[in-house]
Formats: C-alpha cells, sequence, structure tokens
C-alpha cells in the first residue's frame, strides 16, 4: 500500500514538473502521425479506384507528399508505412526489386516535398 501511494504521489510531481511544451509537441507528432496515415489510406484508395495503367508512383509520391505535409509525425508515418508496404510487396507479390527500388524513390520524393505531378501519368483523371 506505501509503495502504491509513493507512486501515485510521484506521479503527481512528475506532472506538476513537466514540461508543456514537451508534452504538446508529443501530442501534435501524434496527431500529424495519425493524418498522415490517413493520407496514404487516402492516396491507396484513389489508386485503387482509378485503376489507371502506370499511375502507381504517381500516388505513392502524392501519398507521401500529402502526409509529410504535415509535419514530422506526417512524415514519419508515410516513411514507416511506405517501407512496410514494399518490405511486404517485394516478399509477396514478386514484383521485384526494380519495382521496390522505383516504388521507394517516388515515395522519398513525396516525402522531400517534390511534386508528385512528376510521376503522373498522361490522361490520368483531374479528379485525382
Amino acid at each position: 500500500m506505501r509503495l502504491c501511494i509513493c507512486l501515485v504521489f510521484l506521479s503527481f510531481i512528475l506532472c506538476a514538473s513537466a514540461d508543456w511544451s514537451a508534452i504538446s509537441r508529443a501530442g501534435r507528432f501524434v496527431k500529424d502521425a495519425a493524418g498522415g496515415a490517413w493520407d496514404m489510406l487516402r492516396a491507396y484508395k484513389d489508386m485503387r479506384e482509378a485503376n489507371y495503367k502506370n499511375a502507381d508512383k504517381y500516388f505513392h509520391a502524392r501519398g507521401n507528399y500529402d502526409a509529410a505535409q504535415r509535419g514530422p509525425g506526417g512524415a514519419w508515418a508515410a516513411k514507416v508505412i511506405s517501407d512496410a508496404r514494399e518490405n511486404w510487396q517485394s516478399d509477396v507479390s514478386g514484383r521485384g526489386a526494380e519495382d521496390t527500388r522505383a516504388d521507394q524513390e517516388a515515395n522519398q520524393w513525396g516525402r522531400n516535398g517534390g511534386d508528385p505531378n512528376r510521376y503522373r501519368p498522361r490522361g490520368l483523371p483531374s479528379k485525382y
């Protein structure tokens, strides 16, 4: 019982002396990461809906670009999601190392603020 009371007391002390700006930054990072994950999902859904030949690199770049525009949390989420997808794709789909390399190039281009339209194929509807 004493240990529990001590832990509660220490928690109050830590919270009272916490750097609220650090807590705020952490909260912002999490919010940006969630928004970035949503941006990646939206780009994936658009890619599936468009079903347009040679458009996958554009959607890779666009999803990463949109996510990274949210800030460090969004860029982090884009990198984690992109890397996980490419690792899975290279292991399971059999599309090959060259396709994975090209996808990662488009991912990085978008995350670094490059214009996703660099990868936009001719004739892709303006909706996307």
